[in-house]
């Protein structure tokens, strides 16, 4: 007992002295290497990076606007519209002449935004719901976490589909749709963290100290959640984009003159029989390669914010 007790003295001493002289590193720090040295995920980063960077500096190199049809290259038999430098086209232009390239960046930066957007209002909705519901246990524990069964028995495209048809497509009407469901397996994974959280010692120091619930909610349980949060908001992105890509492909999401990946890819199936692959293959390289960055930047935050790896 006495040479346990020494040891876990002298291991004490140890970590002190460690922190003392600077080399000490934090769950962050630690965390961050990790993830440095996952090479997918950091290629994957770096790509995702540039991808963005090319939705905002793209449009200055552009020689078409993305409504701008050029006469001259309309018409699909003709091969007309094929990627040319000296037409200014750079990936070609579709069957009504309007050039892909400035599409293609229309169609970035609205499939990210909706994904973006979507996924920090589902994370922000989703974890303080699961949070309270899971700090405050009892009744309301069981009320709250029934809400989310029932929400999650209704078919979620069939409700989004609904919704548009009724109400009219548009983006704001997209973000509702979408932002409606997209929160509660976020609920669901927030509430079991918090379960396993709510009666750790500083929580209960806390309500001591008299602290009210919805700052041990905000300030002590939401903080120590966040790296669950990170890696679930890095896969729930590409599922709203997947989701808006879908219903754009259907004709029921993004309205001409915006588009989107969806519509995009949907345009360029129609007319692939044409030989005009490149109306098709632009659009589907960013949305499959964007999917695949998140995926991976998903799993590589995983690995890096496993405690087990630790």
């Amino acid at each position: 007992m006495i040479v346990a007790n020494k040891n876990k003295i002298v291991e004490m001493a140890n970590n002190l002295s460690e922190n003392d002289s600077g080399t000490g590193r934090s769950l962050w720090k630690d965390a961050r290497s990790r993830f440095i040295h996952n090479k997918a995920a950091t290629v994957s980063l770096f790509v995702l990076i540039a991808i963005v960077l090319f939705s905002f500096i793209g449009p200055y190199f552009a020689v078409w606007s993305n409504e701008q049809i050029d006469w001259n290259a309309m018409g699909i038999a003709a091969k007309v519209g094929m990627p040319s430098i000296e037409s200014g086209h750079f990936f070609g232009t579709d069957d009504l002449g309007r050039d892909i390239y400035s599409r293609v960046i229309q169609g970035t930066q609205i499939s990210l935004m909706v994904g973006v957007l979507g996924a920090t209002v589902a994370v922000v909705v989703g974890t303080l719901y699961g949070a309270t519901s899971g700090y405050l246990g009892g009744r309301t524990d069981q009320i709250m976490m029934r809400i989310v069964d029932i929400l999650m028995s209704i078919p979620y495209m069939f409700v989004l589909i609904l919704l548009l048809v009724v109400f009219g497509r548009s983006i704001g009407m997209l973000f509702i749709g979408i932002g409606l469901l997209s929160w509660l397996d976020m609920s669901r994974i927030v509430r079991g963290q918090t379960l396993n959280l709510k009666n750790k010692e500083f929580i209960e120091a806390a309500k001591v100290t008299g602290v009210s619930d919805f700052k041990i909610i905000t300030r002590h349980i939401v903080p120590n959640l966040l790296g669950i949060v990170a890696v679930y908001a890095t896969l729930l992105v590409p599922g709203i984009i997947l989701a808006e890509s879908f219903i754009s492909f259907l004709g029921l999401g993004v309205q001409e003159p915006s588009t989107s990946w969806g519509a995009l890819i949907s345009e360029g199936a129609g007319t692939i029989s044409y030989d005009t692959e490149w109306q098709l293959l632009f659009p589907l390289a960013f949305f499959v390669v964007s999917l695949f960055c998140f995926y991976f930047i998903g799993d590589g935050l995983r690995d890096a914010l496993d405690p087990k790896d630790r």
